[in-house]
């Protein structure tokens, strides 16, 4: 299975792609290669307005500024474009797909405002779904030979202290991941809130 550019996990032989399904979500290991026209899949299977989150983890300053206890968790900042019509969520895989994909460090995925579905890819290519009804990610996936599987071993498995997954942000074109809320400011991008990983 291909990696995010941003990601290195010690034991890639262990990691196959594939999804499992739960009551109202899904689990997947996803392929680098996949990625990008999974989301597309998504996007086009929901006739209807979109949102764009994008979760980005907090610079070590601010970290170091907020935190209380050495026992606290990280924090990631999130963003959201509401309202996307299909053509407009597009565009961002379009125009910023590569960007998103190489980066280790972020989270990003898409939603529907009626059918409360979402789909969103986070460190070390595990994508989560959410869905009243998580079959109908069965169409998505198979249409990439992503096959149902009853449990995935997904990299976060695998590690342990000896072990440990490294992610990086990569930087793609001149340009950073943490660039992306001014540059997708103008298309509606806001900032929602901070929250503890």
């Amino acid at each position: 299975m291909k990696m995010r550019k941003g990601a290195c996990v010690p034991f890639p032989e262990k990691l196959c792609e594939g999804y499992a399904r739960q009551a109202h979500s899904i689990i997947a290991n996803v392929g680098a290669d996949k990625l990008l026209d999974l989301f597309k899949s998504f996007i086009l299977a929901h006739d209807e307005l979109l949102f764009f989150i994008l979760e980005l983890p907090i610079n070590r300053s601010d970290e170091i500024g907020i935190r209380s206890g050495v026992n606290e968790g990280l924090h990631k900042d999130i963003y959201y474009i509401d309202g996307c019509a299909q053509t407009e969520a597009m565009g961002i895989i379009e125009q910023y797909g590569q960007l998103l994909l190489n980066d280790g460090m972020c989270a990003f995925g898409f939603g529907g405002h009626l059918s409360h579905d979402e789909l969103m890819v986070g460190k070390y290519n595990v994508v989560t779904g959410f869905s009243k009804n998580p079959s109908a990610f069965d169409k998505i996936f198979g249409e990439l030979g992503i096959g149902l599987e009853k449990e995935i071993v997904t990299a976060w498995n695998t590690f342990n202290q000896e072990h440990p997954g490294v992610s990086n942000s990569i930087v793609t074109d001149g340009h950073s991941v943490y660039e992306l809320p001014e540059l997708l400011k103008e298309r509606g991008m806001y900032f929602a809130e901070r929250r503890q990983q």
